[in-house]
């Protein structure tokens, strides 16, 4: 049985809750991700994703200097623990309909992350196919809808 420790990414950043927009957008620009991983101590507070950024900040014309990564962020993360079976996680992005998530440990501290690329080199091929598949309806039905 494969866990996900080993087959995440241990090279992450995460950054501090009052860093300014600007600056997170930066870092993900820089790293070529859609999301930055926010914590104080270690510990997982939240998450910023390009479309928190889009949606929380520019859309409503708050200056990305001088708003705070907390103000924007999404609160309510979903995560994996680095314990966990690759079949058993693969099967949960496809539920919550994302590509990646961070990794904890059981003392809920960031130790890295974990995309479906990592989980289609180690997780069953027909369990890969189907989360990519549940991801993917679930985004076409939302484009149908707006």
């Amino acid at each position: 049985m494969t866990k996900i420790k080993d087959v995440m990414s241990p090279n992450f950043k995460f950054m501090a809750p009052d860093s300014p927009v600007a600056q997170v957008a930066q870092q993900m620009r820089d790293m070529d991700c859609g999301f930055m991983p926010l914590a104080e101590n270690d510990k997982m507070i939240g998450m910023i994703t390009d479309r928190d950024i889009t949606i929380r900040a520019v859309a409503e014309g708050k200056n990305p200097a001088e708003v705070k990564a907390r103000d924007i962020m999404t609160a309510k993360t979903y995560y994996c623990y680095d314990d966990q079976d690759v079949e058993e996680v693969c099967n949960n992005l496809g539920e919550i309909q994302v590509r990646r998530l961070p990794v904890v440990n059981r003392d809920k501290r960031l130790v890295g992350i974990v995309s479906m690329g990592d989980l289609a080199q180690s997780a069953s091929r027909p369990n890969v196919g189907q989360t990519e598949q549940q991801i993917t309806a679930e985004l076409q039905q939302k484009k149908k809808a707006a």
